[in-house]
């Protein structure tokens, strides 16, 4: 059996693809028993390292606030480069030129620098050039360093996705005198959200884990900078690594899935709905279209 896009392995396809399977199991067995017997060798399965994450202290005093501004922090960039970035994106694309060299100028150097540079850059602006309190200019530094960098990347994914659709729809929505910002609003946007939304997603993660650049570099209160002084006072720095990676993926997890129930989502609220007429039912239609009385249309297709 052919399928559209490859062919459907064979027995010999299949057995090797199960012997890969196989090595792939034992190769990943035997690595989490080497790493399982280098902690115990060192210590560190020790019922005492791993106690304090039993106990509402650990969670309450530092991991769950560190995670609180870790979410704060990545939500505010959310919500600003998204819409910044499908701004930027948008005008890179416009026939004028005072728009698209300028947005384009922007997209380009933002996107070229590291986002920790910019982090920092913005630590030393809002200290020296604002009123901004001490406090709160680490999550100011680090919200604008995210903003400046994901919304330049979210551009290109815009800009992308637009692209990749037929030129047809275009030249339908021009056709039947439609201006360009009620096509781009009403016929590209809405087709390319499905298309960009992977790749905005994984944006979103980026963002959700380029906070922990502010706690270590500026210091920012965030998940991984709380590890560190909940490692300080238990002296258990590994399974506090462990427990934190623990927590990013399971955030992470929750945010790709339901970006795919998303995406599921729109996509079959785009698939078609049309109800199927009956000969009768398309008499009918053609009569009242015609003004003949009904079974006299003028054709069985609409």
């Amino acid at each position: 059996m052919t399928s559209v896009l490859y062919d459907a392995p064979g027995p010999r396809a299949k057995r090797r693809n199960i012997i890969f399977s196989v090595v792939f199991l034992v190769l990943l067995a035997f690595l989490l028993w080497w790493i399982y017997t280098v902690m115990d060798d060192k210590g560190q399965l020790a019922w005492a390292l791993w106690k304090p994450f039993t106990q509402s202290e650990a969670w309450t005093t530092y991991l769950l606030p560190g995670l609180g501004d870790t979410l704060k922090a990545a939500a505010l960039a959310m919500i600003i480069a998204l819409p910044l970035g499908a701004v930027l994106g948008i005008c890179r694309m416009s026939d004028h030129r005072w728009v698209r060299i300028p947005a384009g100028a922007v997209v380009e150097f933002f996107r070229a620098i590291p986002v920790l540079l910019l982090m920092l850059f913005a630590n030393e602006f809002y200290a020296r050039s604002t009123d901004v309190t001490s406090d709160d200019r680490p999550l100011y530094a680090v919200v604008t360093g995210l903003v400046l960098y994901n919304a330049s990347v979210l551009a290109e994914i815009v800009r992308a996705g637009i692209l990749s659709l037929p030129k047809g729809q275009t030249e339908a929505a021009q056709a039947i005198g439609l201006r360009k910002t009620q096509t781009m609003t009403s016929i590209l946007l809405p087709q390319a959200v499905t298309a960009m939304l992977p790749a905005i997603v994984t944006q979103l993660v980026v963002i959700v884990k380029d906070t922990a650049l502010g706690g270590v570099m500026i210091g920012f209160t965030e998940l991984l900078n709380a590890r560190g002084t909940l490692a300080a006072n238990y002296a258990n720095v590994v399974p506090s690594f462990i427990v934190v990676a623990i927590i990013y993926i399971v955030l992470n997890f929750i945010l790709t899935s339901f970006a795919s129930w998303l995406e599921q989502r729109l996509r079959r609220s785009k698939r078609s709905t049309g109800a199927v007429l009956g000969a009768e039912d398309v008499d009918d239609l053609n009569a009242a279209e015609v003004g003949g009385p009904p079974g006299k249309g003028i054709g069985k297709t609409v």
